[in-house]
């Protein structure tokens, strides 16, 4: 992206660049993408695929970096968390690659870490999650729980009048840990109920005995986290059993645009999602973003959140390799913290030192078209992964 470029350098010498036996030669330097390709995780984890592959044409339209083109290495998890290990083991160190963009699940990232931290690879990692966690081989591209789930919390208590929660979501870490920090916000800070909990293995597609649950106990908000193909049925069958958002409110931290085009807009439409990024953003370097994104991958894509978020992560880690003048990933890891870019997709970021993103909150609510009207923002919001009394 032009608002992005970096002045052309001339390439160093590799011995200068790469003293730990990483992919890189005098012109080409290689990284990996690891991302479901295949599985009920596919619907949400192929535009994360696309917006990496963007950046990384993009960059090397501008000449690389430190003077060398990426070269990608791709493979896939398959929705299959001992599959994301194994891949990794063979992307850093049969490969060697300098970095890896990848993952979404937290189930996923967690099956990875010990073979990132074993090895010093580098992982840039996009999806909003749960927080509790830092690691020096990490930086994670997208929310965390405070600035996704109790800023989003705090905004139906106050707009909505949210006093009693049903909480939803698929069963695996990520739903799992956010309900635990959602529940004890709703009860000792907003001083509210939880009327239920409930949790679906992956890729379920019966929710007729939740939906009926729901009905019964009339909660004031939904809070829902199902994610992958799961979402298609969750809210085609609320949408075919008369519970639209209109009688039932719901805020979910889980559906983006990429989940919508699979669900069809006029079964979310009225629902609430608590994100960084809506397509709909009306910024200068979104509007960038999304026209080089429909012109590569057509007219009708969309972008969600966690696509913007893998975006973000080749910029990112151009900058970082830039200013450390070398692709060794101590000496990135070290050139990170404090890099700034105002006008990225969402708007401003910052790195932060604990490997997390300064960013903004956005309420946005979904219309029959696919897309949502940003209807709340916040400020810009420190990360802070380990919340004082929500570990």
């Amino acid at each position: 992206m032009a608002t992005t470029a970096t002045a052309a350098m001339a390439a160093p010498s590799t011995e200068e660049v790469n003293t730990t036996g990483l992919a890189v030669t005098d012109d080409t330097v290689t990284v990996g993408i690891l991302h479901s390709l295949t599985g009920t995780m596919a619907i949400s984890e192929t535009g994360s695929v696309q917006a990496e592959k963007l950046a990384i044409e993009q960059i090397n339209a501008q000449g690389g970096v430190l003077g060398r083109q990426i070269k990608i290495i791709q493979e896939d998890g398959a929705s299959d968390w001992p599959t994301f290990a194994e891949k990794s083991h063979k992307l850093l160190e049969r490969d060697k690659v300098a970095t890896v963009f990848g993952c979404w699940t937290s189930a996923s990232r967690k099956a990875v870490l010990p073979v990132f931290e074993k090895d010093n690879g580098l992982l840039y990692y996009p999806t909003f999650y749960e927080g509790l966690e830092e690691s020096h081989n990490v930086f994670y591209t997208g929310q965390e729980a405070t600035q996704q789930i109790l800023a989003g919390l705090n905004w139906a208590h106050e707009e909505l009048g949210a006093k009693t929660f049903y909480l939803v979501g698929s069963d695996y870490i990520w739903p799992r840990t956010s309900m635990k920090i959602a529940r004890k916000h709703i009860e000792n800070v907003l001083h509210g109920k939880v009327v239920g909990e409930e949790y679906y293995p992956l890729g379920s597609t019966q929710f007729g005995s939740l939906i009926n649950k729901i009905k019964l106990k009339k909660p004031d908000l939904v809070f829902g986290a199902v994610v992958g193909g799961s979402n298609v049925a969750w809210f085609k069958q609320l949408n075919a059993a008369g519970l639209t958002f209109k009688k039932q409110p719901m805020l979910t931290i889980s559906v983006t645009e990429d989940e919508v085009l699979g669900i069809g807009g006029e079964n979310v439409e009225g629902l609430y999602s608590s994100m960084k990024y809506f397509q709909s953003l009306d910024l200068p370097g979104n509007k960038e973003f999304v026209a080089a994104f429909k012109a590569k991958y057509g007219e009708d894509a969309v972008i969600g959140d966690v696509t913007e978020s893998a975006y973000l992560g080749p910029w990112l880690w151009k900058r970082a390799v830039e200013a450390a003048g070398s692709f060794d990933v101590d000496k990135v890891v070290a050139a990170s913290p404090g890099i700034e870019w105002n006008t990225s997709p969402h708007g401003e970021l910052k790195v932060d030192e604990n490997h997390h993103l300064w960013m903004r909150t956005r309420i946005g609510k979904w219309k029959a078209d696919g897309q949502a009207d940003v209807v709340w923002e916040s400020d810009v919001i420190e990360p802070n992964p380990f919340p004082e009394g929500y570990q």
